[in-house]
């Protein structure tokens, strides 16, 4: 399980070096590969390879004639890209990637689970002042196996 939130900066050639808390378990769980691909909110998901392959599977097994459903294989598994991470813990994201998310130096990686998600900064700031005004605990339709959960 990948948690947490880690503020990091990218390098000048668009590497992002994993902190050093995740290295170990990428390189024994997928031997650093990754598969990074968009996300509806203006942000990068970075799954190790073995994660994405069993999402890939089931987004291509989806129904083509179907709209919505063609419409994520395109965004999804269209924009996916596989990286490896180096022997310093480093990713080099693709640059049309980059742009999309609109990720230049401040950059904040949000473990998530099975995943990551990857901001801008500002826009993560941004968002997430936004989603914290949104939330009414009380107004939240929860499924039944969540109601007694306390946070």
């Amino acid at each position: 399980m990948f948690r947490g939130v880690n503020r990091l900066n990218l390098d000048a050639k668009g590497r992002l070096a994993v902190p050093t808390r995740y290295r170990e378990r990428l390189q024994e769980g997928c031997a650093s590969e990754l598969v990074v691909t968009i996300d509806r909110d203006h942000c990068l998901l970075i799954y190790p390879l073995p994660e994405w392959q069993e999402i890939e599977r089931k987004l291509m097994k989806l129904p083509s004639f179907n709209k919505a459903a063609r419409n994520l294989q395109r965004l999804l598994v269209g924009h996916a890209t596989e990286v490896e991470m180096d022997g310093q813990g480093r990713v080099l994201l693709p640059p049309a990637l980059r742009d999309f998310a609109r990720l230049e130096k401040h950059v904040v990686l949000i473990g998530q689970g099975n995943k990551f998600e990857l901001w801008d900064e500002d826009r993560w700031n941004s968002q997430r002042a936004d989603w914290l005004d949104e939330v009414n605990l009380e107004d939240l339709d929860l499924p039944a196996d969540l109601e007694t959960l306390s946070i």
